[in-house]
Parts: structure tokens; C-alpha cells; sequence
């Protein structure tokens, strides 16, 4: 990716980046477009980025800048591959480490035979229920607008790919999945639903995006790069 002070960013472009801990998407963008039209000159110059991820989340997002844009819906389409890791054992609201946990559960009858038994179940077409805390649109607001009113709602379950899901590292409590999945896939609720398959509980407490498609985390630049390297 050659970006220096002379890339037409009006005309668009295609930025890989890997988003920092805490960040919310948003952020990202935001900070992506002020650069740029502190750096260029701009007045107006749209920017996006093809697929979301949450601020515990860390890995690659795709930006795109002015013309390319128009991009955005073809590449949000692609397959994703994460790197996820699970704590077995325990559950909260959220499925991640946004709340406190709420269950604990044995994990003495869970061994390596049992995640591979699992993960197999778990590839394929699956109906899959989103989290409540989530930015899914539910009646004009975020579901976790609601959640965190503590207004119950019911979350309708949507057909999601596990085209491959790959055990990577278990050391209990901890366990580690490559997962290459379609697009509108929950990791948190992958998280839920095998804790519940083990007969045991568990959240996501790491998350990584390593690639979007075609496009690896390997290219991607880190914010604080791009901002000296068009500067």
C-alpha cells in the first residue's frame, strides 16, 4: 500500500488498517478522516470502512476513502477469519468482557476430544442469535441501548456460514479457534453457544480479525503510521 502526501484520497482509496484496542469503528474513521483533511486540504471527503468491530476487539478493518466508498457494500460481503479466544467456565451478559460475570460452571469433563467434537458441530449453515449487547437495530435503536436499560427484547436468530473452525490452543481455562465465517457473524455468540454445547459456560475474552476476503491483517497499517507517513 503506497499512501505518501500525493494520494488523491478524493478519488479514493482502499486502507488497511488494524484497529487498536478500545477503539470503537467509528473512532477509526473519524480519526482516518480527520488526517486526511488536516494533511490535504480537504473541506469534504467521505470515508468508511467495510465491516465493524468492537472496542474489544483488535485486527483489520478496511477504509475506504472518497470514490471507493461505492466499495464499501461489495467488500462487506466477503468472508472473515478471527482469531478468537474463549474463557471457559464462566458467562456474562454480553458474552465478552464488557460486563461482569454472571455463571460459573465445571470445566473438569472438558478435554481437547470434546473441542473437536464440538467445533465440527458448530461448522456449516448455523441459525445464530445475536448478542443483546449489540449495535443491532431493533425498532430504530441499538440493542444495547436497550440492554443496558435493562428492557428485555427478543433477538431474532439469522442464518450465519461457520466455513471452517479450527482449534488453535486449549489450556483450560482458555481456548483458542481460528474462524473463517461469513459476513454478520456474532464471535460473541459463537463464544455462548459453545460454552452451552460443552455443557459448561463460556465468553469471548479476545478477538482478533486476521483477514476480510482476500485482504490480511499482515498489509495493514497501524494508525499512528499512517498519520507520519502523509504527513
Amino acid at each position: 500500500m503506497l499512501i505518501d502526501e500525493n494520494t488523491d484520497f478524493l478519488e479514493g482509496q482502499l486502507l488497511l488498517f488494524d484497529k487498536p484496542l478500545y477503539w470503537t469503528s467509528f473512532d477509526l474513521v473519524k480519526k482516518v478522516k480527520n488526517i486526511i483533511r488536516n494533511t490535504c486540504g480537504y473541506k469534504k471527503i467521505k470515508v468508511g470502512h467495510a465491516g465493524t468491530l468492537d472496542p474489544l476487539a483488535t485486527g483489520l478493518m478496511i477504509i475506504c476513502t472518497g470514490k471507493y466508498t461505492k466499495k464499501i457494500s461489495g467488500l462487506q460481503e466477503n468472508s472473515k477469519e478471527y482469531l478468537a479466544t474463549l474463557y471457559l467456565g464462566e458467562t456474562t451478559p454480553s458474552f465478552d468482557l464488557e460486563t461482569e460475570v454472571d455463571g460459573r460452571y465445571k470445566t473438569t469433563h472438558i478435554n481437547r476430544d470434546l473441542i473437536i467434537k464440538a467445533l465440527a458441530h458448530f461448522e456449516g449453515d448455523y441459525e445464530q442469535v445475536p448478542p443483546v449487547f449489540s449495535a443491532k437495530n431493533i425498532k430504530g435503536k441499538r440493542a444495547y441501548d436497550y440492554a443496558r436499560k435493562g428492557i428485555d427484547i427478543q433477538m431474532e436468530a439469522k442464518k450465519v456460514i461457520f466455513h471452517e473452525l479450527e482449534l488453535v490452543k486449549l489450556e483450560l481455562p482458555l481456548l483458542t479457534v481460528r474462524i473463517l465465517c461469513s459476513k454478520g457473524t456474532y464471535i460473541r455468540s459463537f463464544a455462548r453457544d459453545l460454552g452451552s454445547y460443552l455443557e459448561s459456560g463460556a465468553y469471548l475474552s479476545g478477538l482478533k480479525r486476521t483477514a476480510i476476503g482476500g485482504y490480511k491483517l499482515e498489509d495493514a497499517m497501524q494508525i499512528n503510521d499512517f498519520e507520519q507517513v502523509i504527513k
